[in-house]
């Protein structure tokens, strides 16, 4: 990728100093020039992922970069403008001044343990908004957390992470996975299901790091490194420093934990956990890049924000000039309007707004509120906002399956996105169970027979199985998988080659 000092990106940001660059980018410094600001500019080539498809991965990045701007939190950098130039994808960031933790941690040996607590408390403030959304970050590492100078800890490349990586992980075509080995958990090694679960196990790398100085497991190869966040035990922290307390070093055990469900249950969790081990509340040292500093508990995150929200406040649905009540053909046309321009967050708050006002004009069960209501839930799932797709979702399958029956296409596919729903919310257990249950009716042709369906579902469960460590059944169930798909595809069919890499990847380091 060429680009030179002083070119112009977007009509307004003039890049400065190469801070960075990677195998598909760069990261610059530069300068707003409407709003006279700094700004941070990462610049991204699709065609250099591996895998990818340039297309496919141009339209998950604006959706991930959209998402992303809805965590509102003070941990999280702040995603101010994003776009395509070209070939490349750009995507302008708050400039953050201060050091990475990795650099901070270099620069301070040993790590003072109260300062480790501290940078992991807040980044748990961060990973609990960001769970809640939900998003998973999947590369949380040192290199992507940065340490400014009043000692706050500040949450990078949270878009990015997401769109270098699909629901499922995925491996690329040298067999890698993608992320970065040394804080990668076994589930996400072994391309399972990831989840909050997959980040607190990050978080234990970090921590880890922080208190001993290196990563729990290291090695000269990926394939090494790997091997040994699924099979070796860490070691505990005090047998390197005594001086850490016994509660965190336990708490560093937990969150390295190779099954997820043994991990703790939340960020929210671990935060509490670690607020006993804060320093006292007190006058800060005044010494920049202290991240006790900012402790007098201003991050902690909302005890109730994992749950599911309650609906937010939607703008007022279009008014008929000559009548009180909301125009609801009007408002669909907004909607049609709004989606063709991909204003997609605006479309859910008007599709919420008007379906209160349309089951009252044509009735709760009328063919007009039953179509919008599958808008708004699709259009839910297409923005990002699955803990209030899955309630709709639920009520539309059971709707119904009373209606035409437990084995009707529209049902299942209904209770198909659930599943989904499920998945991205960190419940892989419920996942697996609901595409468990799905499962026969999508093989049997005399109900609803879907090969193609099917054949995803079980890929599906296989991942799941793999995220929640039981990786012989996982194992089993590709393995036929990969059968059934090169009978009736062919070998060369894209989903047979990616369960042969799984496969083999999965055979690499058992071995």
């Amino acid at each position: 990728m060429s680009v030179a000092t002083g070119r112009v990106v977007g009509g307004r940001y003039e890049l400065s100093t190469l801070i960075g660059q990677g195998g598909m980018g760069q990261v610059w410094t530069a300068y707003d020039q409407r709003l006279d600001r700094r700004v941070a500019v990462k610049l991204l080539r699709p065609d250099k992922v591996a895998g990818q498809e340039a297309d496919e991965l141009r339209r998950r990045f604006v959706r991930e970069c959209r998402v992303t701007a809805q965590v509102d939190h003070p941990g999280l950098v702040t995603v101010h403008d994003a776009g395509s130039e070209g070939e490349e994808l750009f995507l302008v960031m708050q400039y953050v001044d201060g050091a990475d933790l990795s650099d901070h941690l270099a620069e301070h040996d040993p790590y003072p343990w109260q300062w480790a607590v501290a940078v992991a408390a807040q980044l748990c403030a961060v990973l609990s908004a960001v769970h809640a959304v939900p998003i998973v970050h999947r590369d949380l590492k040192p290199r992507n957390v940065m340490v400014k100078q009043d000692g706050t800890v500040t949450v990078l490349d949270l878009g990015v992470a997401s769109v270098m990586d699909t629901d499922t992980t995925r491996l690329t075509h040298t067999g890698s996975p993608i992320g970065s080995p040394a804080y990668m958990a076994p589930e996400q090694a072994m391309g399972g299901a990831v989840g909050p679960y997959t980040d607190l196990y990050a978080l234990g790398v970090l921590l880890h790091e922080l208190l001993s100085g290196d990563v729990p497991f290291a090695g000269s190869t990926a394939l090494g490194v790997l091997h040994r966040h699924l099979y070796e035990p860490p070691l505990p922290v005090r047998r390197i420093r005594p001086e850490v307390p016994e509660p965190l070093e336990a708490l560093v055990l937990r969150l390295l934990a190779k099954d997820p469900q043994h991990r703790p249950a939340s960020a929210q969790d671990v935060y509490e956990e670690l607020s006993l081990l804060l320093p006292a509340r007190g006058m800060p040292t005044g010494a920049p890049l202290d991240p006790t500093r900012p402790f007098l508990r201003p991050h902690a995150p909302w005890p109730d924000r994992a749950r599911t929200p309650a609906p937010q406040p939607a703008p007022a649905a279009p008014v008929a000039p000559d009548a009180e009540k909301p125009d609801v053909a009007r408002a669909v046309d907004e909607v049609k309007r709004l989606l063709g321009e991909g204003r997609i967050t605006q479309a859910v708050d008007i599709l919420g707004a008007i379906l209160p006002a349309a089951a009252e004009q044509h009735g709760e069960h009328s063919p007009v509120v039953r179509t919008l209501r599958k808008q708004y839930a699709a259009t839910l799932m297409d923005d990002g906002q699955y803990r209030r797709a899955l309630p709709e979702l639920r009520r539309l399958a059971e709707e119904r399956a009373a209606e035409a029956g437990q084995s009707d296409p529209q049902s299942l596919r209904f209770r198909y996105e659930a599943a989904q729903c499920l998945e991205q919310l960190g419940e892989p257990a419920a996942a697996l169970a609901e595409y468990r249950a799905l499962l026969p009716y999508y093989e049997n042709q005399y109900v609803a027979g879907d090969p193609e369906l099917a054949h995803e579902v079980r890929r599906r469960i296989g991942h799941l199985l793999l995220a929640l460590g039981d990786r012989a059944a996982a194992h089993d169930t590709l393995v036929r998988l990969l059968h059934d798909t090169e009978r009736l595809r062919g070998p060369g069919h894209p989903l047979a080659a990616e369960i042969r890499r799984t496969l083999e990847w999965l055979g690499q380091v058992r071995g």
